[in-house]
């Protein structure tokens, strides 16, 4: 079974097994086992995955789930430790339930399980909620050694998708340098205070639930800013709002 995803490339051998002794040192001291939702379109593959985890002793599959609506419902009764989910599924996707996942069950942690390499979905992941990101090309010891590892507290990134993350962000940041050199446009006072709820990570949806005002609304807002700033995506505006000291990162 340790094949069924294929191996992870660019990953050292030696670095793995200590990861995963370190893992399995942590997941020992547990008194519980780690109680985890699988959430996949394939019903084959959620099969796969609960007789592989079925293996592990600190690690429990609780339920199982095949779209982001019915994940909501099944997070909400059963609580879980970890939402294994994957990105996109029919009805609703994995990146639109994490946010609704976080809410009914707040102490669970999300990690996205997926085919997609896409940078947009790891950005918008994360955003949403999601502590660990991992492609499906990962051998199954692997799900087991980051489950165990987010239940720590530890973020998981497959290597590749932190890479684009790192190059991305850093380009972000050497483009804001740039437009530091032009005085910034002014915002009204309402676009500030959109911009610092897109910042937190808030969808427009949340966005206009705070402010009291219409989805339509808070939608034009955020095409003002992004075209005022010169920004393309509500990443730079995080980024932005940070360089700027409009929010504070703690």
């Amino acid at each position: 079974m340790a094949d069924t995803f294929g191996p992870v490339r660019g990953t050292n051998d030696a670095d793995s097994a200590a990861g995963a002794d370190s893992s399995a040192d942590s997941g020992g001291s547990r008194k519980e086992p780690i109680r985890v939702l699988v959430v996949d379109d394939h019903a084959l593959f959620r099969r796969g995955l609960e007789i592989v985890l079925a293996q592990e002793e600190d690690i429990q599959v609780v339920g199982e789930a095949g779209d982001g609506a019915e994940a909501v419902d099944k997070a909400a009764d059963l609580l879980p430790d970890i939402v294994l989910m994957d990105v996109r599924m029919p009805k609703r996707g994995g990146i639109e339930a994490c946010t609704s996942i976080k809410e009914v069950a707040p102490s669970a942690k999300i990690i996205m399980l997926t085919i997609s390499d896409e940078e947009a979905d790891l950005y918008e992941a994360i955003k949403a909620g999601a502590t660990g990101y991992l492609l499906k090309e990962i051998s199954t010891d692997e799900v087991a050694t980051a489950i165990r590892a987010v239940a720590d507290g530890q973020s998981q990134i497959s290597p590749s998708m932190a890479s684009k993350l790192l190059t991305e962000f850093k380009s972000m940041i050497q483009r804001t340098d740039e437009r530091r050199l032009v005085p910034a446009p002014r915002l009204t006072e309402r676009e500030l205070e959109v911009l610092k709820l897109v910042a937190t990570g808030m969808n427009n949806r949340d966005i206009a639930k705070e402010l009291f005002i219409s989805e339509n609304t808070v939608k034009n807002h955020v095409r003002n800013i992004l075209e005022k700033l010169q920004l393309h995506s509500r990443m730079e505006a995080v980024v932005y709002a940070m360089r700027e000291k409009i929010l504070e990162i703690r």
